[in-house]
């Protein structure tokens, strides 16, 4: 689980949008630009080249 207080002050590099953290996949996701960003041990990788792009149906679930 990643701490509340990060979790509210991190964005999404590419929309400057909030992130959601999902904790069944372990990634923090960005509603606005269709992606998902990994958390590797504990840690947000916040690199567009890190993310992978969300299907129109995971984006239809958030």
């Amino acid at each position: 689980m990643l701490d509340r207080e990060l979790l509210d002050i991190l964005v999404c590099p590419v929309s400057k949008t909030p992130l959601i953290y999902r904790e069944d996949t372990n990634e923090l996701i960005s509603k606005a630009s269709g992606i998902a960003f990994p958390v590797r041990d504990g840690i947000p990788v916040l690199l567009e080249e890190e993310a992978r792009h969300l299907s129109d149906d995971e984006i239809k679930q958030l």
